[in-house]
């Protein structure tokens, strides 16, 4: 097996991963799900997903742990907008996650846990913590984590603690001890439909413990890769630190993982606050899996990626080479000479799962199957293709004559510029399970996710 590192956010470094009899415990911060989830929120379930993929190549045995939020002020709020209980829209938004990621193709990760179904470690982790003297109650039945309490706290995100602000407004500000604090159980409040008795008081728990108590259920202490977007690096995973190490005197994780966020112009994060997110079910209808898939590997997962329609191109062009570099293969083992080309791809993902420092490795392979003689053996690219989540696209498929007929009064349409004419077509075109994207030659038609 190869020497595996991961870049750590605590030390700043690029560190051993060193798992303990092979197994590789792994967890990520899902979604709030108060609406659906937006490209930007499926970075890092393909990150993970496939991290996952390579460890498993490596002959490690990795469990995948992503969670899902489902009691929180946000679907609360969302609620109230649509008038429904916020039980009602946070399984209907959990249902529309789980379709939308299953789209992506990459496979559900091995335990997926709601917030909801934790309560009971959630209320423990919390008593542990009062018991300790990390944590307090207040006069209306708040519990508030006493961040001072904790020498190491700032350790994972580089803050001097003065220069802190929990982000939570002014809600209970009046009731802390100190400013800092942030709240591990909130008592109900009117119009919040959702809560839980506690031996403090009836309430909810607040978001930071939530991930704590999950991850501990699932993963136990000291596991391997704690992982999430870099947004949730203040406060969230900070505090997921903090408390977990004050009540149990250990770490949660020994390598905190965070990827780079989506981006458009001008660096502008993508998101649901600010209001300029692309909803993943409407990026999967117009571009297909494949091509978000290919997307999202073009960039180091710890660096920033830019969401445009310039890069979602040059995605669909490098789906289109690996396709027909599939017409030119055959089942096999591969030209030995191409074999430095393969581990070359799979020494890159072991240096900090470097995707992009792996892809050429790829593109030199493609090219050198798509410029021989005779067919040769595609058991290399089938095996660099699976890591990346791309196997598919070696099963080559004709789209069949009625589709192509609808794909051609589409294009016809278009050029009439009989716009809703066009979408009927294109969404007939995904009902027969496949995508339609326009090209400079006209029109490419492909399997739908």
């Amino acid at each position: 097996m190869r020497a595996l590192s991961i870049h750590d956010t605590r030390t700043g470094r690029i560190a051993p991963l060193a798992p303990r009899d092979g197994r590789v415990g792994i967890y990520a911060c899902g979604p709030t799900v108060y609406n659906r989830i937006h490209v930007g929120n499926a970075r890092p379930f393909v990150v993970f997903s496939l991290l996952r993929r390579f460890l498993e190549h490596e002959g490690l045995e990795p469990t995948l742990v992503i969670n899902v939020t489902d009691v929180n002020d946000k679907i609360y709020a969302a609620a109230r907008r649509r008038g429904i209980d916020s039980a009602t829209l946070a399984r209907e938004m959990t249902e529309a996650y789980l379709e939308d990621t299953g789209r992506l193709g990459l496979g559900r990760p091995d335990h997926e846990p709601l917030a909801t179904e934790t309560i009971d470690g959630i209320i423990e982790l919390i008593q542990s913590l009062l018991d300790t003297g990390a944590a307090y109650v207040d006069g209306a039945g708040d519990v508030w984590f006493s961040v001072r309490s904790d020498p190491e706290y700032g350790s994972i995100s580089h803050r001097s603690v003065d220069d802190m602000d929990q982000g939570e407004g002014l809600e209970g500000a009046d009731r802390k001890r100190d400013p800092l604090d942030f709240a591990l159980w909130k008592a109900q409040k009117p119009g919040e439909d959702t809560s839980w008795d506690a031996p403090w008081g009836r309430g909810r728990p607040g978001w930071h413990i939530e991930c704590s108590a999950m991850a501990e259920r699932l993963l136990g202490l000291e596991f391997d890769i704690h992982g999430g977007g870099s947004d949730l690096v203040f406060p969230h995973h900070e505090n997921e630190a903090a408390q977990t190490r004050r009540a149990r005197g250990r770490e949660l994780a020994r390598l905190w993982m965070h990827n780079g966020m989506l981006e458009l112009g001008g660096g502008v994060k993508m998101a649901k606050s600010v209001g300029n997110i692309t909803p993943l079910h409407e990026a999967l209808d117009d571009w297909g899996r494949d091509v978000l898939v290919m997307f999202f590997l073009r960039g180091h997962y710890r660096q920033p990626l830019t969401w445009s329609d310039d890069a979602l191109r040059e995605a669909a062009q490098n789906v289109a080479r690996i396709r027909e570099a599939a017409r030119r293969v055959r089942p096999g083992p591969s030209p030995a000479q191409l074999e430095p080309l393969r581990d070359a791809f799979f020494d890159a993902l072991a240096d900090d799962f470097n995707t992009p420092k792996a892809l050429p490795s790829l593109w030199r392979w493609v090219d050198a199957a798509i410029g021989a003689e005779e067919p040769i053996g595609d058991e290399a690219l089938r095996e660099m293709l699976h890591v990346l989540g791309l196997e598919d696209l070696l099963e080559v498929r004709l789209a069949p004559p009625e589709v192509v007929e609808l794909a051609e009064r589409r294009r016809d349409a278009r050029a009439a510029r009989d716009f809703a004419a066009s979408d009927r077509l294109r969404d007939e075109i995904a009902a027969r399970g496949w995508a339609v994207r326009d090209t400079a030659d006209g029109y490419e038609l492909t399997p739908a996710a």
